[in-house]
């Protein structure tokens, strides 16, 4: 059915079809029409972060900015659904247009900016979700909030989520907020994951319930670069970690007439780069819990993120190129894996 669509939804503007496919899913689901579309979830379970998860695929963040469309995304089949990037007040991220298709390449670039409702529009949207799926929750920084004073939006958004969120995501490596990539590195990076882990602890005392903690990273980084981000990690006792955002490179796309536009380049060319810095991260970090992300269009490709050292997969601009049918077939593909995994009984 997706096939059919497709055409008519790459004939508009990229953002303007990003929401009627949205605006689309939401009637889909009020009529019981998304299982039809999606194909029968696929059920998988498996415990991780103390979560259980029906299968290992997720929804990544950014697609749900909001949490506005919860439980149709979820009614495709996911596993897990992460939504945001929230920040703590609303802000109307980079002006338009500011998403692009590089169909030739199945990769989009987008230079959002943290786009979103703030993050008290976004809870209310999660405590009136029905999918009971794995809900995560991915925050960042206001634009106007400079990089030196991050940590207390980061602080402000992780007070008002914890009680809703299964496990939250602190996103470091968006490339269109101005100066927040440099958060990966060195002191820097400890300064922030310190006091969250902390606040996070004080948090799960107050409300009796540990919602793990994650962070999400950057494809472009040296494998050096990746060591000292895991140690950090490990050092600062996040629960796992997000790997990876967009790229900044534009190596694998020259010559689209679309390569030299600003933003985080995602989809296929990101693929090896995420599995590069997967491998380093489960080098580094042999327990932490590891989900990939960037360029799965397949089930084959899903596998090879679990190959590379994830536990657990997202997707997004796969689901653009290839439809809901992909969120099935990556679910069953890994579901096989698992099984032949498994030591005879």
């Amino acid at each position: 059915m997706y096939h059919f669509a497709r055409p008519l939804f790459f004939r508009l503007d990229p953002e303007a079809a990003h929401t009627a496919a949205l605006k689309s899913l939401d009637w889909l689901h009020r009529v019981g029409g998304v299982r039809r579309l999606a194909g029968t979830a696929v059920d998988d379970p498996v415990e991780l972060l103390g979560l259980t998860f029906r299968n290992r695929v997720g929804l990544a963040a950014g697609l749900d900015k909001n949490a506005d469309h919860l439980d149709a995304l979820g009614a495709l089949g996911f596993g897990f659904v992460e939504v945001g990037t929230v920040t703590p007040r609303a802000q109307p991220g980079n002006p338009k247009p500011r998403l692009f298709r590089l169909a030739g390449h199945d990769a989009i670039i987008n230079r959002f900016g943290f786009n979103n409702h703030g993050v008290a529009h976004l809870v209310e949207q999660v405590k009136k979700r029905h999918f009971g799926g794995v809900v995560g929750i991915n925050i960042g920084k206001n634009l106007t909030t400079a990089v030196e004073n991050a940590v207390d939006d980061y602080l402000l958004c992780l007070d008002a989520v914890h009680p809703h969120a299964d496990y939250v995501t602190v996103n470091i490596s968006s490339p269109n907020t101005p100066g927040l990539r440099t958060l990966q590195f060195g002191e820097q990076l400890d300064a922030l994951l310190a006091p969250i882990r902390t606040r996070g602890n004080e948090l799960n005392t107050t409300h009796g319930r540990r919602v793990p903690l994650l962070v999400k990273i950057a494809p472009d980084m040296q494998d050096d670069e990746v060591e000292l981000v895991a140690q950090s990690i490990a050092r600062n006792g996040f629960d796992g970690v997000i790997a990876t955002n967009t790229t900044i490179s534009r190596e694998a796309v020259q010559g689209d007439p679309q390569a030299e536009e600003a933003g985080g380049l995602s989809g296929k060319p990101v693929f090896e780069a995420s599995n590069r810095v997967i491998r380093q991260l489960r080098k580094h970090l042999p327990e932490i819990v590891i989900i990939g992300v960037g360029g799965i269009d397949s089930g084959a490709a899903a596998r090879e993120k679990i190959a590379a050292g994830a536990d657990l997969v997202q997707l997004y601009s796969g689901l653009i190129y290839q439809g809901p049918a992909l969120v099935g077939e990556c679910a069953k593909a890994l579901a096989e894996l698992a099984r032949t995994k498994k030591p005879a009984e």
